[in-house]
């Protein structure tokens, strides 16, 4: 049994990482309550202006296969003190940023802090007592949720009431103080892969079919996706990943191991992964459009973005407080059937926004039922994934799914993106706005894609109701 003090300091060791992956999270959502007035901050066009929102997403998906196998070559604790330091230098060149540039800039090396939460996951293996790994596992899982619904109504309060650039020094602020509290609190943690070589061309290859993919899915719906540049990029994206997957399986230490990757629990895992991302992202794209749409088209709620913020708040509030019931679902019948009662709650909260959507109060409901499931499936995932690759991998592993669920947002920005532009009306000057059917039909594709996750994780093979503890991945281990 671990003594008192044991167990203080792996409680210390938790809440330090999931303060980091929260902190990370805020990043994805920081901007979205200025992106109206930026064209004006920045002197530019507002087609050029989402680039401070979508170069983050980018860095943040091809940096964090790459952070998180070096976390297994060179130490979890290591990688996470050098993840700190782009979050506070891109916050500080944001904050002083005029131009477009120099925020874009910023935002590039914010995105490079996402590595955060799956180093952290992984770093909990080798620093928290078995018997804390479940739920401890589950709160650092769920914290990209967490920090992502967070940040809309910080960030709206900070702006309503001081300068923009005030909300980048805060930031600034918070990511100095997570290094130091890393630095301070969170014990070295031994390379578990010592030896191995980094994979440049695994890491190049990896990174530039990313970006062809998620920048066609990202921008096909503005520049249009019979274009030719968004043509080029998908073909580009199918030929490099090709490649780089026939690297990898050649290459003696591979980013990631596909042939890991490719067993039946992991790769069920993953697919279901990209599937809850869409559908965990989905309601957040379409609730705060409800949400501020004006009273006068009859299904718009007039609510400002603070407002909207605040109502949409109590979703990773939700995400938070339900990750400790999951983590204990998970020790009772094993990650598998979490994920499916996750899948299915998502698929609930989508399914009452039917009878629910007229309303504040509703949506507010819905979004934190979308959240207690996403808390379920979010803290199941890294489990599955860690009880079936060896601990020398888990960095890699647990970065590599982290990166599907980051994929799975993507297809359902785009994929929202264009039913409600497709199910708009005109309002005269030019502008559209979506209908209420173009609502219900995104809500309800939500739904529909909930219901695929909990059928591929009823797929996943049964496993003894354990990854609570490290010794479920002995066996692993000793057959890779």
């Amino acid at each position: 049994m671990d003594s008192p003090a044991s167990t203080d300091r792996s409680s210390g060791v938790v809440a330090v990482l999931a303060a980091a992956g929260i902190v990370a999270a805020l990043m994805q959502t920081l901007v979205v309550p200025l992106i109206g007035d930026l064209p004006q901050i920045l002197d530019t066009t507002s087609s050029n202006a989402s680039w401070v929102i979508t170069i983050t997403l980018l860095v943040g998906s091809v940096a964090t296969p790459v952070t998180g196998r070096l976390g297994d070559l060179l130490g979890k604790r290591r990688m996470l003190l050098f993840c700190a330091v782009p979050l506070v230098l891109g916050s500080v060149t944001c904050a002083l940023a005029t131009s477009l540039v120099p925020m874009i800039v910023g935002r590039g090396l914010q995105g490079l802090g996402v590595g955060m939460v799956p180093l952290g996951i992984s770093a909990l293996r080798e620093l928290v007592p078995p018997q804390k790994l479940g739920s401890s596992i589950a709160l650092m899982s769920a914290t990209m949720g967490i920090g992502g619904a967070l940040g809309l109504p910080i960030a709206a309060l900070v702006i309503q009431n001081t300068s923009w650039r005030a909300l980048f020094w805060g930031c600034a602020v918070l990511s100095v103080l997570i290094g130091v509290l890393i630095w301070r609190l969170i014990p070295a943690t031994p390379p578990l892969a010592a030896g191995g070589r980094f994979d440049f061309v695994g890491a190049i290859g990896l990174g530039v079919g990313l970006v062809s993919l998620l920048l066609a899915v990202s921008k096909g719906a503005v520049w249009g996706w019979g274009s030719a540049s968004i043509l080029g990029l998908f073909a580009a994206a199918v030929i490099v990943l090709l490649a780089w997957g026939w690297w990898e399986l050649r290459t003696a230490d591979p980013l990631v191991d596909l042939r890991v990757t490719a067993r039946r629990q992991v790769l069920l895992t993953n697919a279901a992964s990209v599937v809850v991302g869409f559908s965990m992202y989905a309601q957040s794209l379409i609730v705060p459009q409800l949400m501020q749409l004006p009273e006068a088209t009859g299904y718009g709620l007039g609510q400002s973005m603070l407002s909207m913020g605040l109502w949409m708040a109590p979703g990773g509030l939700v995400m938070m407080a339900i990750s400790p019931l999951g983590a204990k679902l998970s020790a009772a019948r094993g990650p598998k059937v979490t994920l499916v009662v996750g899948a299915l709650i998502v698929a609930l909260g989508y399914g009452s926004s039917m009878v629910l959507m007229g309303t504040a109060w509703g949506l507010m409901l819905v979004v934190a039922i979308c959240g207690a499931g996403t808390g379920f499936a979010y803290g199941a995932m890294p489990a599955l994934i860690m009880s079936a690759v060896p601990p020398s991998e888990t960095g890699s592993a647990n970065s590599f799914n982290t990166l599907m669920r980051s994929v799975g947002t993507s297809v359902a920005a785009a994929v929202v993106g264009v039913v409600l532009a497709q199910m708009s009306v005109s309002v005269g000057g030019g502008h559209t706005i979506p209908t209420e059917s173009g609502f219900r039909t995104g809500l309800l594709i939500g739904c529909g894609v909930a219901l695929v996750a909990a059928a591929i994780a009823a797929a996943i093979p049964g496993r003894k109701p354990a990854p609570t503890t490290v010794e479920v991945d002995e066996p692993v281990a000793e057959k890779v």
